[in-house]
């Protein structure tokens, strides 16, 4: 965050200065007063069930020294109709005092942003101080949290970008135009919210419509929806992916015993072996687009394969465990749709032990689709675990589709106690499911 009085935050934003307005902001804005640092910014809004107001002294107790909300509070506060309007607001007005030397990478897919997201803030790293979206803060609050993270010293800016409606990544490009746009690929996630396809693939192209003037579209060459976003803009574009015409390939993969992936990444004028610490196949394809974004950002080929190699996703994603016993867990419950719940099972069949159990809870916003999407994922899964334990009874159909192999689980507690009292040494447990579902808990219960 650039140093700014209330009184400058003011004129930004609107509103009014509630108490002293020579308090100057000089560490990020936080919407949870407990993770407030010291000179930072708390911004309160008034939901349903709680008002963040409220906690403006506890925010301050951490160390922030104002805050930005739509009432007085006992700290220093700008008063404003909308806080999420001022937030944004304040937001694109920090990143537009920067914008000369700071590059802006947007990212978005319906699966895989995060850790994509992660892989690519690693590659830029290596190179220049970089900002990047802290685990899944994609959306219309996460993303103006990010870029108000950024300083006089931040020279790579990369904004994780989400939607569940058309016009949401258009509202967010809004704020900062990006000169590297990433999408990943078109799949089912929030199926439900959009309704098809076609609407999806039309979230994800505001990314490429929203690049800054001569900015870089990087596209999925193995996804024929994400190719066909090269018609969106007029300034260049890098293709990514296993395809032969792909301008940065993924070339002889194969996997260890735990799962990761080893493979070559070949661009035009370079071809370089690299290896992940990261389980599971799908994450070249991850890495070949993080290549591909720090080759539109001026890193080299060689520069990035070497920080991919030492790279590390956010918590609750692919994370590999020995536990107590001998079993070992693959932690992957932050979140889940058809096709990351596919690459997780094949990851899991994957890493070498004895039987491999798949546990597996809802995957929500699939609308009409979801039974069908349920069964099919619970079949598919029979044929990548020896063991298919469906969690909850949204999960029935997974139970269904898994058949012989199933064990329907009424709740979490009922995994956790049929777990304890079935996993053997040897034993690879995969967790599975939508945030929604906190199959994080059956996790952390086993570690």
């Amino acid at each position: 965050m650039i140093p700014l009085s209330l009184g400058e935050i003011t004129e930004v934003v609107g509103g009014k200065v509630e108490g002293d307005s020579s308090v100057t902001v000089t560490a990020p804005a936080v919407l949870d007063g407990r993770q407030a640092e010291p000179g930072g910014l708390f911004v309160a809004f008034t939901g349903e069930h709680v008002d963040g107001h409220d906690y403006a002294g506890q925010a301050g107790r951490a160390g922030a020294v104002a805050v930005l909300g739509s009432r007085p509070t006992p700290l220093p506060t700008v008063v404003v109709e909308d806080p999420q309007a001022g937030l944004q607001a304040l937001a694109a007005h920090v990143v537009a005092r920067l914008r000369d030397g700071l590059t802006v990478v947007g990212l978005t897919g319906s699966q895989g942003k995060t850790s994509t997201k992660d892989l690519l803030a690693a590659v830029l790293s290596s190179t220049a101080p970089t900002i990047a979206t802290i685990g899944s803060l994609n959306n219309e609050l996460g993303v103006p949290l990010t870029m108000l993270r950024a300083d006089a010293a931040t020279r790579f800016l990369v904004l994780e970008m989400g939607a569940r409606h058309i016009g949401d990544i258009a509202e967010l490009t809004g704020l900062v135009a990006p000169d590297i746009a990433v999408v990943l690929n078109v799949g089912q996630a929030h199926l439900g919210e959009f309704g098809s396809r076609a609407a999806i693939t039309k979230a994800k192209g505001e990314l490429v419509q929203g690049l800054a003037p001569g900015g870089t579209a990087v596209l999925n060459g193995d996804d024929a929806r994400v190719v066909a976003m090269r018609s969106l803009t007029d300034g260049p574009v890098l293709t990514f992916g296993r395809a032969e015409h792909a301008d940065v390939r993924a070339l002889g993969l194969a996997l260890d015993r735990l799962g990761r992936p080893s493979f070559t990444l070949r661009a035009v004028d370079a071809s370089v072996p690299v290896a992940l610490p990261l389980v599971g196949a799908h994450q070249a394809l991850n890495a070949s687009a993080a290549a591909a974004a720090g080759l539109a950002s001026g890193v080299p080929l060689d520069v990035a394969t070497a920080a991919l190699a030492t790279s590390s996703l956010s918590k609750w994603r692919m994370e590999l465990r020995d536990l107590v016993g001998g079993a070992t867990l693959l932690n992957d419950s932050y979140n889940a749709n058809p096709d990351s719940t596919r690459a997780a099972l094949d990851a899991l069949a994957a890493i070498e032990g004895g039987r491999r159990i798949a546990v597996l809870g809802e995957m929500l916003e699939l609308g009409d689709d979801s039974e069908a999407e349920h069964r099919a994922v619970g079949a598919y899964a029979a044929s990548r675990a020896d063991v298919v334990a469906a969690v909850g009874e949204a999960t029935r159909p997974i139970a269904d589709g898994a058949g012989e192999r199933a064990v329907a689980l009424a709740d979490n507690d009922a995994a956790v106690d049929w777990l304890r009292g079935h996993l053997a040494a040897g034993d690879v447990v995969l967790v599975k499911a939508s945030r929604g579902a906190r199959l994080d808990e059956v996790a952390a219960a086993l570690a």
